[in-house]
């Protein structure tokens, strides 16, 4: 009597098996009605998204498309880390730190795959480039608004940006608000903080709409936290990681512009390559690598 549940149990399995997955009581109503349904390209507004490449070079020139696409593509990945930064903020400041490793392993898989892409844009020659990039006028990607947010979430602040985007309003309100909010290495700091290490208050006081400065205080510190607290060790080394990831990113654009254009000046009226020479090797989070030589 006792196996009596165990039995009801495997029939109800089974009529839910052999009805395709649907409850075995045909009674029942499909909870979403055919007329109802959500389709596939309703939901990701497919032909509005591929709606949106429209070269500007006559004919137009074959490779123009891949352009367009690539381009497009960055920048959605930039709305996505951006997504997945502010979730990562709030955990750090909650001191959650399993949740936070989770989304540091997502953002790094995102990096990953950023740098992959530019295998695909060095498919074009100079010569297929140069074929419309005049057409392109002053539009350049030193114009992308959502990579600056991304330098500012980081922590890479400079409020002079800000009126590289003043005819675009939107674009505007964002960059300030990214300004003035805390960014991820505000957001590490606290994390620290939370689980008990006692990180200097200037530090953690510290003005949120100015770049990341070295703190000899701060190292002292991270030293001990790399030494004792390997849990905390292991987010700090995401940090790491992040900012590798990023520094992997920026030397693979610059390869490829110097690839394509040489050392001809942008479309936007940047110094092209020499410009984004310029913004190699310079760490996101100064400190964490600056302790290295005392681990």
């Amino acid at each position: 009597m006792e196996f009596l549940w165990l039995r009801k149990i495997c029939v109800d399995a089974c009529a839910l098996w052999s009805s395709g997955g649907r409850p075995y009581d045909s009674a029942m109503p499909d909870p979403t009605p055919p007329e109802s349904a959500l389709h596939y390209s309703d939901y990701l507004k497919v032909n509005e998204l591929l709606a949106l490449q429209i070269p500007v070079s006559e004919g137009p020139e074959h490779d123009e498309a891949l352009f367009i696409i690539i381009h497009q593509v960055y920048e959605l990945w930039f709305k996505q880390v951006l997504h997945e930064l502010d979730a990562l903020n709030v955990s750090l400041f909650a001191g959650h730190q399993h949740r936070a490793l989770a989304t540091f392993h997502r953002v790094l898989t995102i990096l990953k795959v950023m740098v992959a892409q530019v295998d695909v844009i060095e498919t074009m020659t100079p010569v297929s480039f140069n074929s419309f990039r005049s057409r392109l006028s002053t539009a350049s990607g030193f114009e992308s608004h959502q990579f600056r947010q991304l330098e500012f979430a980081l922590g890479h602040k400079r409020e002079g940006t800000l009126r590289h985007h003043e005819v675009d309003p939107v674009a505007h309100a964002a960059l300030s608000a990214r300004l003035r909010d805390p960014s991820l290495w505000d957001a590490y700091l606290h994390f620290l903080n939370h689980h008990d290490v006692d990180v200097p208050v200037a530090s953690l006081q510290r003005d949120v709409t100015q770049p990341i400065t070295e703190s000899e205080a701060l190292q002292e510190v991270l030293v001990h936290v790399y030494h004792h607290r390997p849990l905390l060790r292991m987010v700090s080394e995401r940090m790491v990681d992040l900012d590798e990831g990023l520094q992997e990113w920026r030397y693979r654009h610059v390869k490829m512009v110097q690839r394509t254009i040489g050392m001809k000046r942008g479309t936007g009226g940047s110094e092209g390559a020499a410009y984004l020479q310029a913004t190699l090797f310079r760490p996101l989070f100064p400190d964490l690598w600056a302790i290295r030589t005392s681990l």
